[in-house]
């Protein structure tokens, strides 16, 4: 690694000239399909628990005497979340799945509810505390471009982390950016671009760099493949895969390809309408989904005759155009073992337990 001293703002011998990803190593998923799909033993400590989390955002104007209104983005989420695991949020567009995200990492303000990190409620803590406890949870964005600052370097990019909560020399500081870009496929040489030097899949290395320098327990991961080409996926997805084996992580991982997640995920939580109706292992949940909904996201993936497959119906205790709406309570019950749903057509005995 490079030692300290004075370091010009462009090295001379650094082309101007961004890199392809073919220059970059190719990774394989094979390993990490076979590895990290399935149950996470017991023994895995817990990390996160929700619990009835919930969030409002106000709509609408609001007259002198008239009433506040409010939607739901996220409405009674309870889920957990064990050291090393792979926790997969997977949904429509508007189902909730960023803001659930969000608001665990507590970046929007959350209207009710509970979160523990490491046996502590995250919403109680005051701002210097939470603070700290930033350190170990770390987001990586969707889009790799919107997410990094154009007028900062990839050096000063991936060691703000450090800037913020660590006090080290320049050599110290230079050195610990060195190592990570190094681990995520980039060259040293590198650090002294700008993001627009580089590829899409480039820059989201360089935001799982900016992630990762500070070694944290959680990564929250909101969709961090969907603006990348499909042969840049599978390698960013094994990049994440390395260094989760290698620190440990524990990722929440937004998706809407159900594909991906059942290769990648340990288990996965199907969102609607801010709420969670389903949630399994992601091989038992993508192979037998039990909520119609859930159904109706596998019938969605395109297919090479779509003309042999049908839609299945609709049929939810709060979907709005659903013919078998109940008055009965919301809530998840364990259907099959460490299979939750929420639909009463199900066929989930009466005497089954609601997930809380």
């Amino acid at each position: 690694m490079d030692g300290g001293g004075e370091f010009p703002c462009a090295p001379s011998h650094t082309p101007n000239v961004p890199l392809k990803e073919k220059e970059r190593p190719r990774f394989s998923l094979r390993k990490r399909t076979e590895v990290r799909v399935g149950s996470i033993p017991r023994r895995f400590n817990m990390l996160l628990e929700v619990k009835n989390l919930k969030t409002h955002f106000e709509i609408g104007g609001r007259r002198l005497f008239g009433r506040r209104r409010f939607h739901p983005a996220v409405d009674g989420v309870d889920l957990t979340l064990r050291a090393g695991e792979t926790l997969a949020i997977v949904g429509e567009s508007g189902s909730g799945k960023s803001t659930l995200a969000r608001s665990i990492l507590r970046l929007i303000p959350p209207t009710e509810g509970e979160v523990y990190f490491h046996g502590k409620n995250l919403m109680a803590l005051p701002p210097a505390e939470m603070r700290k406890m930033r350190q170990k949870m770390q987001m990586i964005f969707q889009d790799p471009y919107a997410s990094l600052n154009p007028r900062m370097t990839v050096l000063d990019l991936v060691a703000e982390p450090l800037d913020v909560h660590l006090s080290l020399s320049r050599a110290e500081r230079e050195a610990m950016v060195v190592a990570m870009l190094s681990r995520v496929g980039l060259s040293s040489d590198m650090r002294y671009r700008y993001p627009h030097e580089f590829s899409g899949g480039q820059r989201q290395r360089i935001g799982i760099a900016r992630a990762m320098i500070l070694h944290p327990d959680l990564v929250v991961a909101d969709e961090p493949v969907s603006a990348l080409d499909v042969s840049i996926q599978g390698q960013v997805l094994a990049l994440l895969s390395d260094l989760q084996t290698e620190f440990r992580l524990a990722y929440l991982f937004i998706s809407h390809d159900l594909s991906l997640v059942r290769r990648f995920a340990n288990r996965t939580a199907v969102m609607y309408r801010g709420r969670i109706v389903e949630m399994a292992e992601s091989r038992t949940l993508a192979d037998h989904p039990l909520h119609p909904y859930t159904q109706r996201l596998q019938a969605a993936v395109p297919a090479a005759d779509p003309r042999r497959r049908d839609l299945p119906p609709v049929h939810s205790s709060f979907h709005s155009r659903c013919q078998h709406t109940t008055d009965r309570p919301f809530q998840l019950v364990e259907a099959e073992p460490e299979h939750f749903v929420a639909c009463h057509l199900s066929n989930v005995p009466s005497d089954s337990e609601p997930l809380v």
